[in-house]
């Protein structure tokens, strides 16, 4: 296979497109839409956002040191951007995308109501870098919207319409490929699963 050789860059993708509320009090909540975000650790679970210096966020999250990450939809497409590319010095982001603004049950800063999945973050360590800093946060609280359990009380994310971004796009998650430890799976397993999804498609 041909390579084309570019550039060292960001070229990690696809990645999540969530938006992150912040701020202790009205005058202050803010939302910032954030890429640069994941899992760092299992226990306790751990997670980062990268916020460049320049952001309206940053010094929101170094003085409080606390985040909520809202999990983007396709329905929140449009005010994941907006929230992205416009300042909270100008505007309040809430007002102006009608969001709801929501209390956190360990935090002070705002969850985003219409979000399905809301993951309320402690900073534990800012690490500083030349564009961005890097907020590794312990994860104290997570909330998902009843519509997604199902009747065994099993979170069904793939029903909530998540975005990813990639190289300048949203784009929706498609139908899932294959679960974990699907490339090891004996035969007998994988025909009794494709069984049950037959099944379930047919209903």
């Amino acid at each position: 296979m041909s390579k084309i050789t570019f550039k060292p860059g960001t070229m990690v993708y696809p990645v999540p497109a969530v938006m992150v509320s912040c701020g202790e009090n009205n005058s202050e909540y803010n939302i910032i839409t954030i890429a640069w975000t994941g899992i760092v650790n299992s226990e306790p679970p751990m997670t980062y956002i990268a916020v460049r210096k320049s952001r309206h966020s940053h010094s929101i999250l170094v003085k409080n040191r606390e985040f909520v990450i809202n999990l983007g939809t396709e329905d929140l497409a449009f005010q994941a951007d907006f929230c992205g590319v416009k300042s909270g010095k100008d505007m309040n982001k809430f007002e102006s995308q009608g969001l709801t603004p929501t209390p956190a049950t360990k935090l002070k800063c705002p969850m985003i109501e219409e979000s399905p999945v809301n993951i309320e973050c402690i900073v534990k360590d800012i690490i500083e870098l030349p564009s961005h800093d890097v907020f590794i946060a312990e994860i104290v609280a997570v909330h998902a919207d009843e519509t997604l359990m199902d009747e065994k009380g099993k979170l069904q994310l793939e029903k909530a319409g998540l975005i990813c971004y990639s190289h300048g796009e949203y784009y929706g998650l498609s139908k899932p490929i294959g679960k974990f430890g699907f490339s090891v799976m004996k035969p007998k397993t994988k025909k009794k699963l494709q069984n049950i999804a037959s099944k379930s498609e047919n209903r």
